[in-house]
């Protein structure tokens, strides 16, 4: 598990990817076409034990057929990485060694994007042009799964360039 710009190359081809914005109490979940051109928002899992994460993470790799994965990695804005950063990365790590062995095809490709900015321009994007309160749409995990989207099709955006 490395930062996208270091394992870029390595991505698996024609297969569809998992974004995820992983935050203490939700995890927001996008996923991209087999393409990956284009990423959409999923689901928002209520995070409760890891356990129980992974296993609601699973089902959704399994019925979309996912290839690899993209977290967003919470940098500073001078580019440092503080607390934050080190809990996506365990994240990451027990994510990838705790998957069953079925949905794992040898070591998954973990790929880690900047988020910076993700949620503001979500919760921007929310009052535009959601109908529904900024503290309602955060509830009702719309905030949540449309970072992903966005955390997932920029790095999508940046494999294309590469």
């Amino acid at each position: 598990m490395d930062l996208l710009e270091k394992i870029c190359d390595a991505c698996p081809a024609d297969t569809a990817l998992m974004g995820m914005d992983v935050g203490k109490k939700t995890i927001g979940v996008a996923l991209s076409d087999s393409a990956q051109s284009i990423a959409f928002p999923i689901c928002t899992v209520k995070r409760t034990k890891f356990s129980r994460d992974i296993k609601e993470l699973e089902k959704i790799i399994h019925e979309y057929n996912i290839g690899g994965y993209v977290i967003g990695l919470p940098l500073n804005m001078d580019n440092s990485e503080g607390r934050a950063c080190q809990s996506i990365r365990d994240f990451g790590l027990e994510f990838a060694s705790q998957l069953s062995d079925d949905l794992k095809r040898g070591e998954p490709w973990i790929a880690l994007w900047d988020e910076r900015l993700s949620t503001a321009c979500v919760n921007s994007f929310v009052d535009e042009t959601v109908d529904i309160s900024r503290r309602r749409a955060k509830e009702r995990g719309i905030v949540d799964k449309l970072a992903a989207q966005h955390i997932l099709q920029g790095a999508l955006d940046f494999m294309v360039k590469s």
